[in-house]
């Protein structure tokens, strides 16, 4: 179950909320994205054109004393490319990109007193195998019988990771930045944007392995 299904409230000032802000400070960003939308089924070659590769969404929502990160990261950022394994190299690369974003204690560092306790982690992505297809979600709903061709190509294209972690902060009033390792474990990523929602106001702000700390 993914922690969205349990934290509507923040979920919901993630998704909602945080979406002007986001929209504000990254359309530049995702200008690229859009307007190569209905282009990138074209070939196999320019869909790397339509990923802001190197930018690795971040959202972050508060809620009493509940801390909720949200990340969306194309699968090059991660793991340095955007299909299936291919041979068990690219495997082991998965396998321990997966393990590592199981981990947010090592991507995030919290102030010890604000006394936050990780509770739980959901990550997912949808660099699979043919046989793996009915694995992870979709966006919209197809004919489960026609599992060939470009269909499936189609799906391969997008490669990207989302992770969603979820703490408990005693102290939360004394959360007063959020510093990131996450340039360190994944050196593809050369941006990190930071949308955060809580009892500070609303920030954002753009993260680089020379600048990983944002004040609250």
């Amino acid at each position: 179950m993914s922690i969205c299904n349990k934290k509507t409230l923040l979920c919901l000032a993630v998704s909602g909320s945080l979406f002007s802000v986001s929209y504000a400070a990254n359309a530049n960003d995702h200008h690229d994205h859009n307007h190569h939308d209905g282009e990138h089924h074209e070939s196999e070659h320019r869909h790397h054109d339509a990923h802001v590769h190197g930018v690795v969404e971040t959202n972050i929502a508060q809620d009493g004393d509940h801390l909720l990160f949200e990340i969306t990261a194309p699968g090059a950022d991660v793991v340095g490319f955007e299909h299936a394994p291919k041979d068990d190299a690219q495997k082991q690369v998965l396998a321990n990109a997966v393990k590592t974003l199981n981990n947010p204690n090592l991507i995030f560092t919290l102030p010890e007193n604000a006394k936050c306790t990780f509770e739980e982690a959901h990550v997912s992505h949808n660099l699979v195998n043919h046989n793996d297809h009915d694995d992870y979600d979709h966006d919209h709903d197809h004919d489960h019988d026609h599992h060939d061709g470009e269909h499936h190509k189609e799906h391969g294209k997008h490669g990207e990771f989302s992770a969603q972690y979820e703490y408990h902060c005693e102290a939360i009033s004394n959360l007063d930045q959020i510093e990131t390792q996450w340039f360190t474990y994944f050196p593809h990523t050369h941006k990190m944007t930071i949308q955060y929602l809580g009892d500070a106001g609303q920030k954002a702000a753009s993260l680089t392995p020379k600048s990983s700390v944002i004040t609250l």
